[in-house]
């Protein structure tokens, strides 16, 4: 905590050089800030730290808060997002925005100027500015990048300093652009929150004759807020894509942003494109309890289980996959922008679940069902890619001894972990177990963030590679290449178009995607075929590739890994 005279004493050295002076302004100063007040307090609580801190002082002003349950939903449960929000009271409602966010994010932090900073109690929590315009040493703005380059939270005010009166009511002064280059620098999204608060009369007035009195006044208004209750309305996620293209200048931009926070307040549309909110994630213990009571297939070999899940009603599993294939979609440019990625189908197909027994997380998940039941005439769905394709009646062998496989996802946190690998052992784990099925086959998607140049190489090389050699199908909304693209490739040398394409690729930024080497690497020659390729409006535009894969023709390595040996514990 601070003293006055310790304030004095660093920041206004010829006050302090001044007895009667110093003397005088020490007992004004020593009333205004409540330093009594604030010095038992430290004295009573000197060990909380951080967010127990936080608690601790809003239960010492008996200051409460509250939002929306859809709303507090709109706060990420996880990946980057720059928080903004107005500074109507300058004290204790951003407390009370920092307990609401970390009841969702514990990675929070909160980028503070000089005065936040004194609080040492918060240190931990906080990331130091000079100002939102500049002046911040270098390694202050790394830390901010750092944290969300590692997909934290981070909470900025855009104003800098207290809300004043203005002719349309409280309102931030002007905001500064600093939150706007941090949360572009990392691509990240930007939630808005509006809190509905005031300072007194007297304080409004103060500051219309003398700015800084009435900065001096802010901690004796804080202890007027004493049992005050703070309404706080959460606005829909701003994606990096609404705001990254634009020739609007920054400073415009910015008051954009402002615009849309306080139409937020008034319950009004923003003025940017919003994403809908991704549900908040299943309690751990229930879902582990639910995980626990499915088919066991196996564990790998750094002890992740590998579950067969079937729909049973108010299960938390079906909710957990669709939130996290929301997540996991939504990071590559697709997903439906939905709560949760949860389909009529769901409910009649088979979905294979990774579960990760320390973190009590599900890894990620394939969604296949068994096609000779879901193409019986009175079955309720029929088969998800139907949707895209449209089958020929020269199919019975597909669909008797097919299984259709699709929605595999792995969430972002594991990706690049050999969680895919892991699908693929559970896959064969299940066809060691349920031996009738010879044919794999179901949409691949391509995102449509790809560029156009980049999807058009995709879908020329496996159409040239991968032909259709079984199974008839026709896409409902077929993808229409350009006529420039036509041609790239002769078909007459896999291995070296193939590396021409990753070339081709790399210079746009991009990669082959991974389940298209996948699929295409699995079989010998003539053992895999892309049917068509169909553009798919519910998901982005992104677009499906319709493939099969007969698993007789299986390379004799593919087949060693993910069928004879399997590479998982017996779970006799």
């Amino acid at each position: 905590m601070f003293t006055v005279n310790e304030v004095l004493n660093k920041h206004y050295p010829q006050v302090a050089n001044n007895p009667i002076l110093f003397k005088s302004l020490s007992f004004v100063l020593k009333h205004l800030l409540h330093e009594r007040e604030i010095t038992e307090f430290g004295e009573t609580y000197p060990h909380y730290e951080d967010i127990d801190f936080v608690e601790q002082v809003l239960e010492y002003f008996n200051i409460s808060y509250s939002t929306r349950d859809v709303e507090k939903e709109r706060i990420p449960s996880d990946g980057r997002v720059v928080i903004i929000a107005n500074h109507p009271i300058g004290s204790l409602d951003a407390l009370a925005l920092i307990k609401l966010v970390s009841e969702v994010r514990h990675d929070l932090k909160v980028v503070a100027n000089e005065m936040l900073m004194a609080i040492e109690p918060l240190h931990d929590m906080l990331l130091p500015v000079n100002n939102m315009q500049g002046g911040t040493p270098k390694q202050h703005l790394s830390a901010i990048h750092s944290h969300l380059n590692k997909d934290g939270a981070v909470l900025i005010f855009p104003a800098g300093e207290v809300s004043r009166l203005r002719p349309q009511g409280v309102r931030d002064t002007r905001w500064h652009s600093g939150f706007l280059r941090i949360a572009r620098q990392a691509k990240a999204p930007i939630l808005p929150v509006y809190i509905d608060a005031k300072n007194s009369p007297l304080f409004y007035g103060v500051s219309m004759v003398y700015k800084p009195l009435a900065t001096a006044l802010l901690v004796k208004e804080m202890f007027k807020q004493r049992k005050k209750h703070l309404p706080m309305r959460i606005g829909e996620l701003i994606p990096f894509e609404s705001y990254q293209q634009t020739t609007i200048p920054l400073k415009e931009q910015v008051k954009l942003f402002k615009r849309h926070l306080y139409r937020i307040g008034s319950n009004k549309k923003g003025v940017f494109h919003t994403q809908a909110s991704i549900a908040m994630p299943e309690d751990r213990k229930e879902l582990a309890r639910a995980i626990r009571e499915c088919e066991h297939l196996g564990e790998t070999g750094d002890g992740k289980s590998i579950y067969l899940y079937q729909h049973k009603s108010c299960s938390p599993i079906m909710r957990e996959i669709g939130r996290l294939r929301e997540v996991a979609f939504r990071a590559v440019g697709e997903g439906t922008n939905k709560r949760r990625d949860i389909d009529q189908y769901d409910s009649h197909y088979y979905h294979l679940v990774l579960w990760d027994e320390s973190d009590l997380e599900i890894v990620g998940a394939y969604r296949f069902g068994d096609a000779e039941l879901l193409t019986a005439p009175d079955h309720p769905t029929g088969l998800y890619s139907a949707t895209l394709f449209n089958y020929s009646e020269n199919n019975e062998k597909l669909f008797k001894e097919g299984l259709e496989l699709g929605r595999s996802f792995v969430q972002p946190r594991y990706w690049g972990k050999r969680s895919l690998d892991y699908l693929w052992f559970g896959i064969g784990a299940f066809l060691s177990r349920y031996p009738k099925y010879r044919y794999l086959f179901g949409a691949v998607s391509l995102s449509n963030a790809y560029p156009e140049p980049a999807k058009d190489l995709l879908v020329q090389f496996y159409s040239t590679y991968f032909p259709a050699k079984f199974g008839e199908a026709t896409c409902k909304r077929p993808y229409q290449m350009t006529q420039d693209s036509l041609h790239q490739f002769t078909g007459e040398d896999y291995k070296a178009e193939f590396t021409q394409l990753k070339h081709l690729l790399a210079n746009m930024g991009v990669n082959v995607p991974t389940l298209y080497k996948q699929y295409s690497e699995v079989a010998k020659e003539g053992g895999v075929a892309f049917l068509g390729f169909n553009v798919d409006p519910d998901f982005n535009d992104c677009i499906d590739g319709l493939v099969v894969v007969d698993m007789q023709t299986l390379t004799e390595k593919k087949r060693k890994r993910y069928l004879t040996d399997i590479q998982l514990k017996a779970t006799a």
